[in-house]
């Protein structure tokens, strides 16, 4: 059966009793806990936790999943990989144990005809329920194994939902491996389907893993997992993943590459594995958005493809190989995962860039491990030490485990604990400087739980109202709390209503001020979370005293307030507009939305060409004169997802969320505040586009009234320029050009007129030379030449005495400093004479030193007025030189 086949049927069984076929959701998720979507019911945790009720109670998908926690087994076991299709069906609180059993009994052994006596089950120790279940529907009881918590039991790590699980498993024969069930041998016994039955809530847990069972949940739930990676080696009776119709291609590719046939055995065979396996992850990780980087996921795909390049180097493919290998899991799988069509182009250029580069990087790297290697063998030492990996690893980005690989390769082992302690001495270093603000974060952190202990949320009125009176319910002054603060003193105070947006977002929070009704009145220079809803107002007394419990009106710098929104509206069109003209993994990675003016970091892999950013912003503006209509809306998280809303990675969001729609091409969540229609930007200006990190670039760009006051800005310019040109503004580049042209044609000649003057001069201070012992010197101070010219006159006089032993000495004074310039004829350097040596001396006596290596050197000092002091040394040595 192939792969689709196996999709369809699983699809098929479930939608036919009443299960909602919905899609995968990508592999970046948008839980912050999670890394990538590693499971099938990620998407759907809100559910389970209770925080959103599903407007459906069955579901059933077929989800990309990215795991790599098993990421050495890759090749190694015939049932690991890094990426995989998880077929899943789900109750949210609907059907329970006894439907999830049948329904897996029966698709198993009817939809896909597998023999029941080769299905084996295990349950949770203690769960007696489910043993009974399986055995009622016709699984003998040798064949259903009992195992721990560690195997038969999930939870999502953190205090939530949890439950104990049964898995069903495949026996593939003798030839696998042992006898005894899934207890004994997971490679012969292969788990293929895992049912969890979520009906507890389990609390916070201890380092060992333990956890308290709190209770049982309000609703019970099924969550399942049936992997078809190892269904279709078994329907398909090969031996893993990658013999499968799923990988077979790719496989196939890569024989081609290496020139030679897919053994059965061995380290060969593992490369062959690591290669085809990891190229499929790659290819759904670029196409889903993820670029490679130094951290997080884009650090996980960088693994995989430098891991999937060694393992090629291992098979002696010397040429790239991502990109044909990428292709191929495209042309494969496309048709079923359209996202790999949709970005083939990306992908094949983001693995060629990263090819490249790790090329040269090993390129690199193994030529100074040999070196290293030798040495260690040399030293008849058998470890590499430590310091070496680290070298390798933090100035040359040769990874460990290759350092690891190829000492083991000479018979040699690495010092990894000296490389960890060097690791961690090196970040306990880059943390050094930031102790001090994290302990001053620590005790505002403490002061502002104070407060928040008896005092409620923050009602935040700020989206209709600029304007609000208020009372004040806690003041804190010093770092802490306090009951009074008098004028000129800084502080911090919490209100009970505020019209003050807090930052967050990327949006800097507002200004403005507080005039109390007993007259106080305070700047409010900024405003910010101090705890989850506890906004924090930082001011200034400017007049009288504040108390706690005062009341007044509280003001919002509106012009500010006007250019944040216009901002911030701007920042969600430039996102729309940079994925729709450089791809969809070109999302905001962060932002910052001052007033006026923006900052927009984003995802991707090589520099924007002028013609994109020029679109770009012709884009952005004409958006904006469209005026589409700015829109916010609130709904619960899964429905603002189904909506295609778009959540940033690592931003926190509550049950309930906040939705801003810009006309029909931008839907982000989003809590900052906004013009009301897209013409409210006024004008976006493009300032500048770079590399802040790897695979990580930066947009810099005004807004409004930022924008018009720098074009108006260059405007000036441009008439200033064009009336010293004496021309028209449209004909002063053309008019300038031709001035360039002009003057550099002249400093051309003039530099020829000068050069040919320096060499007459050299002629005359050459016939002028003085014979002394042992060859012939020119000394003299001149008043009219550089630093530069000085050298030359003094190496052209040189080539015209070159005939003999000879010394040219040259003085000058510029710019209120003393200079000197040596030059000795070829054949006294030919002696072994630098011409160094001429001005040590002399240049002590001008305060400075000398340098320059060979038939020329330079010297200089402060002290202008001992310059024919200087001379005077620099001949006596000269002579001296000569003399010998």
């Amino acid at each position: 059966m192939r792969s689709t086949q196996i999709r369809s049927t699983f699809l098929d069984y479930f939608t036919s009793r009443g299960h909602r076929q919905v899609p995968s959701s990508p592999l970046i998720p948008s839980d912050p806990t999670l890394l990538l979507a590693n499971a099938g019911m990620n998407q759907f945790k809100p559910y389970f936790l209770g925080e959103v009720s599903p407007e459906y109670r069955r579901a059933t998908t077929i989800q990309k999943c990215a795991r790599t926690s098993d990421i050495d087994n890759v090749g190694r076991t015939n049932r690991h990989a890094t990426f995989f299709e998880m077929m899943g069906n789900f109750s949210f609180g609907d059907y329970f144990k006894a439907d999830a059993i049948a329904y897996a009994w029966e698709l198993l052994t009817q939809g896909y005809n597998l023999e029941k006596d080769r299905l084996w089950i295990t349950v949770y120790e203690d769960d007696d329920e489910a043993e009974q279940l399986w055995r009622k529907i016709g699984v003998p009881a040798e064949r259903i194994q009992r195992l721990g918590m560690e195997d038969n039991y999930w939870s999502m790590g953190v205090p939530g939902p949890c439950g104990p699980c049964s898995e069903v498993n495949y026996d593939r024969g003798p030839a696998f491996g042992r006898e005894g069930g899934p207890a004994v041998d997971g490679e012969r016994y292969v788990e293929i389907w895992n049912l969890v039955f979520m009906q507890y809530q389990r609390g916070e847990g201890d380092k060992k893993g333990n956890f308290p069972i709190l209770g049982e949940l309000a609703q019970q739930s099924i969550d399942t997992g049936l992997g078809l990676d190892r269904l279709a080696a078994i329907l398909q009776d090969v031996e893993n993943v990658c013999t499968t119709d799923l990988l077979m291609p790719t496989l196939n590719t890569v024989r081609e590459l290496a020139g030679r046939d897919y053994p059965g055995s061995g380290e060969e065979k593992v490369s062959f594995q690591v290669v085809t396996e990891h190229a499929r992850s790659i290819a759904y990780l670029i196409a889903d958005g993820v670029l490679p980087s130094k951290d997080g996921r884009g650090y996980v795909l960088r693994r995989l493809m430098r891991r999937a390049i060694r393992h090629a180097r291992l098979l002696g493919v010397d040429q790239p190989v991502l990109a044909p290998a990428t292709t191929s899991v495209i042309a494969n799988l496309g048709d079923v995962w359209p996202e790999l069509t949709d970005q083939a182009n990306l992908i094949e250029q983001v693995v060629t860039a990263e090819e490249d580069s790790f090329t040269r990087t090993l390129t690199q790297g193994t030529r100074l491990l040999t070196a290293a290697i030798t040495r260690t063998r040399e030293s008849r030492s058998g470890s590499l030490p430590g310091e070496t990996a680290f070298e390798l690893a933090d100035t040359y980005g040769f990874p460990l485990e290759l350092t690891v690989e190829a000492a083991h390769d000479a018979g040699l082992t690495v010092d990894e604990d000296r490389f960890a302690t060097l690791l961690d001495e090196q970040r306990k270093r880059a943390k050094m400087g930031g102790k001090a603000k994290t302990a001053d974060a620590l005790r505002r952190q403490d002061t502002y739980r104070e407060l928040s202990a008896h005092l409620s949320r923050t009602d935040f009125l700020g989206y209709e109202h600029l304007t609000a009176e208020v009372a004040v319910l806690g003041l804190i002054s010093g770092g802490a709390v306090t009951t009074s603060a008098p004028e000129g003193s800084d502080i911090e105070f919490v209100l009970d209503r505020s019209p003050f947006y807090a930052e967050a977002g990327g949006q800097v929070g507002d200004t403005g001020t507080l005039r109390t009704e007993d007259g106080t009145l305070l700047r409010i220079t900024d405003t910010r979370y101090g705890l989850e809803g506890f906004r924090v107002h930082s001011a200034r007394v400017l007049e009288g005293e504040l108390r706690t419990g005062a009341r007044g009106e509280a003001s919002v710098d509106v012009d500010r307030r006007k250019g944040l929104m216009r901002s911030h509206s701007a920042t969600h069109i430039l996102h729309a507009v940079v994925r729709a003209t450089l791809g969809d993994h070109a999302r905001q990675q962060g932002s910052l939305v001052e007033s006026d003016r923006l900052r927009f970091d984003f995802a991707h892999f090589s520099a924007v060409t002028p013609d994109q950013l020029t679109r770009i912003e012709a884009a952005v503006n004409g958006h904006v004169l469209d005026d589409p209509a700015v829109r916010a809306w609130h709904a619960d998280r899964a429905e603002a997802e189904a909506a295609g809303a778009i959540a940033l990675f690592g931003e926190k969001y509550g049950d309930t969320v906040r939705i801003v729609d810009i006309g029909d091409f931008s839907r982000e969540l989003c809590g900052g505040t906004h013009v009301a229609h897209g013409s409210q930007v006024g004008a976006f200006r493009l300032l500048s586009e770079g590399s802040i990190g790897s695979n990580l670039r930066r947009i810099e760009a005004l807004t409004g009234y930022g924008a018009l006051h720098h074009q108006d800005t260059e405007r000036r310019l441009l008439d200033e320029v064009s009336a010293l040109l004496a021309t028209r503004p449209k004909d002063a580049p053309e008019t300038l050009r031709k001035r360039l042209d002009a003057l550099s044609a002249a400093q051309q000649e003039l530099g020829r007129l000068r050069e040919t003057e320096l060499r007459n001069r050299a002629q005359q201070f050459a016939a002028s030379a003085r014979q002394v012992v042992g060859g012939r010197i020119v000394t003299q101070k001149v008043t009219d030449l550089g630093p530069d010219e000085l050298r030359t006159l003094a190496a052209h006089t040189a080539d015209l005495l070159n005939g003999d032993h000879a010394v040219v000495v040259f003085a000058t004074g510029h710019t209120g400093k003393a200079h000197l310039a040596a030059a000795v004829t070829r054949s006294l350097h030919d002696t072994g004479i630098q011409a160094s040596q001429i001005l040590t001396a002399a240049a002590r006596s001008v305060g400075g030193g000398a340098g320059g290596k060979g038939t020329v050197a330079s010297a200089g000092g402060r002290c202008a007025e001992a310059l024919d002091q200087a001379l005077a040394i620099a001949a006596e040595d000269a002579a001296r030189v000569l003399s010998r």
